[in-house]
């Protein structure tokens, strides 16, 4: 499974540990992934994802998943997060119609 967030990409980065003589030792700064069960108003269920905290914190401010990748270009979001964009649109406008 890989270390990278479902809605905004946020993956590993790497670098340098450096000390106080100066020495570099590689070093992983791993993101803050949660694995979590956010409710999709549309969908009427939960939908199981592994976010950062950064992410989570993001979706509660915006009011919520569908209010967050209704509002958040395609281009920015990953293909996982995408596809359940558009499941959340076709549900909007089957209860619109």
């Amino acid at each position: 499974m890989a270390r990278r967030c479902d809605i905004t990409g946020k993956g590993v980065l790497y670098g340098n540990n450096v000390s106080h003589a100066n020495n570099k030792t590689k070093k992983r700064f791993m993101p803050n992934l949660q694995s979590t069960r956010l409710l999709s108003d549309a969908l009427g269920l939960q939908v199981r994802l592994r976010l950062t905290v950064s992410a989570i914190r993001t979706i509660e401010h915006s009011g919520g998943l569908d209010a967050y990748l209704l509002k958040t270009p395609n281009a920015k979001l990953p293909d996982e997060a995408r596809r359940l964009k558009h499941r959340i649109e076709k549900a909007m406008a089957r209860t619109a119609a």
